[in-house]
């Protein structure tokens, strides 16, 4: 699945998160014990949200990152965007009774109908290894910055050979696909994960990429023994 390619994966993808749009949430909060949690209150804080800053969220799934924004920054405007549009209204759901919420949009990562220069920030949480084009996903993020403007990616990278390196791979190919079919019933979409994560960039050349798209300042940390990191970068 992770071998797939151009339309093919895109179509695959979406697919895949429609139909476990109802138990995502649940199985990130399992995968990570929770720390997921931690990760997106990271993301926000990396951001640097100005005043009533505009952000994007995108591949935002049921719009955690533009509701941990909301907690950290009332005054700021959250737009969560998604081509899944089941993840979204699920999202819809969750936080219609909130005392805030981000205006949704349908969008793809590769054309968003946004203009030039009109966001402070994007962010996007387990975004990138989804993407068929990342120098095109990254160049769409940067044109609608405004200058000085902050993206913040928060992804999967390819985990590190080393002494846990064998434990690493157990967990990705193993526990996980197992508790996807035993949480959600699906699991394929569960096995694409590992299969993904392994296929990714490493965080050293995700972080190349941005620097190619035109971003300064780059940096990047690993995370939950470098199978996840957080870029950040400056327009």
């Amino acid at each position: 699945m992770a071998n797939l390619t151009g339309s093919e994966r895109a179509r695959y993808v979406q697919g895949m998160f429609a139909r476990i749009a109802s138990r995502y949430d649940l199985m990130n909060r399992l995968m990570t014990a929770g720390q997921d949690v931690r990760w997106r209150r990271e993301v926000i804080q990396r951001a640097s949200l100005p005043p009533g800053a505009r952000l994007l969220d995108l591949g935002t799934g049921t719009g955690d990152l533009a509701q941990e924004a909301l907690r950290q920054h009332p005054d700021c405007r959250p737009v969560a965007a998604d081509f899944t549009l089941q993840m979204m209204r699920i999202g819809q759901r969750r936080l219609s009774d909130t005392g805030s919420h981000p205006a949704w949009l349908g969008a793809d990562a590769l054309h968003l109908p946004l203009p030039d220069h009109s966001f402070e920030e994007t962010v996007s949480g387990f975004l990138f290894r989804n993407v068929i084009d990342i120098p095109q996903a990254l160049s769409e993020q940067r044109r609608i910055l405004k200058p000085g403007g902050r993206i913040v990616i928060l992804d999967t990278t390819r985990p590190p050979q080393n002494l846990l390196a064998p434990f690493i791979r157990f967990h990705l190919r193993v526990i996980i696909p197992a508790l996807g079919r035993l949480v959600t019933g699906e699991g394929d979409a569960y096995n694409y994960l590992p299969d993904s994560t392994q296929a990714f960039l490493t965080a050293e050349q995700l972080a190349e990429h941005m620097r190619l798209a035109g971003f300064r300042e780059v940096g990047f940390r690993r995370l939950m023994l470098g199978t996840i990191a957080i870029h950040w970068g400056v327009k």
